[in-house]
């Protein structure tokens, strides 16, 4: 399966952390059914989460590929990606990409692969 890359950006949390926050707790939302009345312990465990990942100084990042018309938010940690870059696959650029469960394997021109997590797709 090809993927495009998609130009849009997403939320470095260490230069916008609000906004971190405000996605990450959108996506516990959706991550354990869309359960109202849980904004607020949504939005304290995104916080606990962002924090507790800037703390330790894990940075994750994430690319957004776009396959048949779909969306997907991979995230992956900068310190073990084997090298990868952001910006490696150009705009538009088409590269191999896997699905397996919440996991995004995107195969890159040396040959490696990045694995990420798939945080949101659209």
């Amino acid at each position: 399966m090809n993927a495009a890359v998609n130009p849009k950006p997403w939320p470095n949390p260490l230069q916008d952390r609000q906004e971190a926050i405000r996605r990450r707790a959108e996506e516990i939302y959706f991550r354990n059914g869309k359960t109202p009345g849980r904004d607020l312990d949504n939005w304290a465990q995104a916080e606990q989460e962002i924090l507790r990942e800037s703390a330790s100084r894990t940075r994750k990042t994430a690319i957004v590929l776009r396959v048949s018309g779909n969306e997907y938010i991979g995230e992956y940690n900068a310190e073990s990606s084997d090298g990868y870059c952001p910006g490696e696959f150009g705009l538009g650029a088409f590269v191999p990409v896997r699905f397996h469960g919440d996991k995004m394997f995107v195969k890159r021109a040396n040959g490696k692969v990045l694995e990420t997590t798939i945080v949101k797709s659209l």
